[in-house]
């Protein structure tokens, strides 16, 4: 295949297809990135307005990333630990255990039979050790989420002006042209343009425990479900053997991971 960019789209096989802004927001729609298994490479590279030598512009990188954001995991705001102490009071059982020691301790004060602080008072502990290890486990589950979002490739090789170079990962937008080889972790959901050999983990996806073999030529049916989609590579898995030239299909909050 042939193709070459044009003014307003690029050129393939000598016909100019052009895509207008609102067909490539919708292009990002997730119920469209979910068939670019399905669809044609050739409809693939005119969707998404690339060229697979020359990949795109920086101009158009700029505008892309302006319009659609980086490609990240989008995170809510951490809470403190403060908040996050006071949350574990919001438990059903926590707040029978305070409506039961705050019993106690009326009855204690009531008969004024001082010798029975104890059970209150150990209630009120039990609590607050529960809540401590609320936050802590609630810590530990926090760093281990944001170590699996290091798990997406801090930089990636991407072909832009036909040139390739190393970039940042968060950097890239549908469309970017990249490059995969043994080692890699990919950056991004891409539908691959050319490959040898190539083999991927995904099993963070799948749940498959060996490499998953992938065929830039492969036919693939718009119900297959992910592990059968073996003409694509998904964000956050590992290039195993092998090597690949692919083009970005989604990014960030759109990608599978």
């Amino acid at each position: 295949m042939s193709t070459a960019r044009g003014n307003s789209g690029i050129i393939s096989n000598g016909e100019t297809y052009r895509i207008s802004g609102d067909e490539f927001r919708r292009f990002l729609n997730r119920s469209d990135i979910m068939k670019f298994y399905s669809a044609p490479l050739s409809e693939v590279l005119t969707k998404t307005a690339t060229d697979p030598k020359l990949g795109l512009s920086q101009n158009e990188v700029t505008e892309r990333l302006q319009k659609y954001g980086e490609n990240r995991l989008r995170e809510n705001k951490k809470k403190s630990n403060f908040s996050r102490f006071i949350d574990q009071f919001k438990d059903v059982m926590i707040i029978i255990l305070l409506i039961a020691a705050a019993v106690s301790f009326g009855v204690v004060i009531f008969e004024k039979n001082w010798g029975e602080l104890f059970e209150p008072i150990l209630i009120l502990v039990i609590v607050v050790l529960n809540a401590v290890m609320g936050v802590y486990q609630e810590g530990k589950a926090e760093k281990a989420l944001d170590a699996l979002k290091n798990m997406s490739a801090p930089h990636a090789r991407v072909i832009r002006d036909g040139q390739e170079s190393i970039v940042d990962a968060s950097n890239l937008v549908v469309g970017d042209v990249i490059r995969l080889e043994a080692g890699d972790f990919v950056p991004a959901d891409a539908r691959i343009i050319y490959s040898v050999g190539l083999k991927s983990e995904e099993s963070a996806l799948t749940g498959e425990s060996v490499p998953t073999d992938k065929d830039y030529s492969a036919k693939v049916s718009s119900d297959a479900p992910l592990g059968d989609r073996s003409n694509m590579v998904f964000s956050g898995c590992s290039i195993t053997y092998g090597t690949a030239t692919a083009v970005v299909v989604a990014t960030g909050m759109d990608t599978e991971m």
